[in-house]
């Protein structure tokens, strides 16, 4: 059975390096894993408490995106940087999940990708921090600054870095032995 990964991008943007970045994942994913991209984030309400409790049902597209999580083996996050912080879609998004508890050491990563020499580290370490709340198993080695982002890909988004390509596939390999081996000690 495959592992299942799911790429999750910060931003909505349709030529967005961090969105491009998730699909040549896709692309790159080695025969045994099955990487998907969840694209519902500008479809998702507001977050408010009161349309989630045990009287009231979910909206539709917080399940569906509850879904995507629960039946993923991983997660990997990539984000622009707005503002030194996460997009407000992605916040909103990750407000919706953290009662769900389906990052409960859940093996997720986390790349920030920027056109700046920063690489979007602020964001990076906001979204790190909210995730590490949430319980999700973001090692060192999941996690991934890419400055200079123009520089390694083209204007079609396709990447031009070779090293990026091999450092994205051994980030989603190493999700995969991670996983495989935390099921091995149970």
């Amino acid at each position: 059975m495959a592992f299942k990964i799911l790429g999750i991008s910060g931003s909505l943007r349709s030529a967005s390096s961090n969105t491009s970045l998730l699909r040549a994942c896709a692309a790159m994913a080695p025969a045994d894993i099955e990487f998907s991209i969840y694209d519902g984030l500008d479809k998702l309400p507001y977050f408010s408490p009161e349309l989630d409790t045990e009287q009231s049902t979910a909206p539709l597209t917080v399940a569906d995106l509850r879904q995507h999580v629960q039946a993923a083996d991983a997660v990997v996050f990539s984000t622009p940087e707005y503002a030194f912080g996460i997009p407000g879609v992605l916040k909103n998004a990750l407000d919706w999940l953290v009662s769900s508890g389906d990052f409960t050491h859940k093996p997720t990563a986390v790349i920030s990708a920027s056109p700046l020499a920063t690489g979007g580290e602020k964001a990076h370490a906001s979204l790190v921090q909210t995730l590490t709340v949430m319980t999700a198993d973001i090692r060192e080695e999941y996690k991934l600054i890419i400055p200079l982002i123009r520089t390694k890909m083209n204007t079609e988004g396709a990447l031009t870095d070779a090293m990026l390509e091999k450092t994205l596939v051994t980030l989603m390999t190493d999700l995969a032995a991670a996983k495989n081996a935390s099921e091995d000690q149970h």
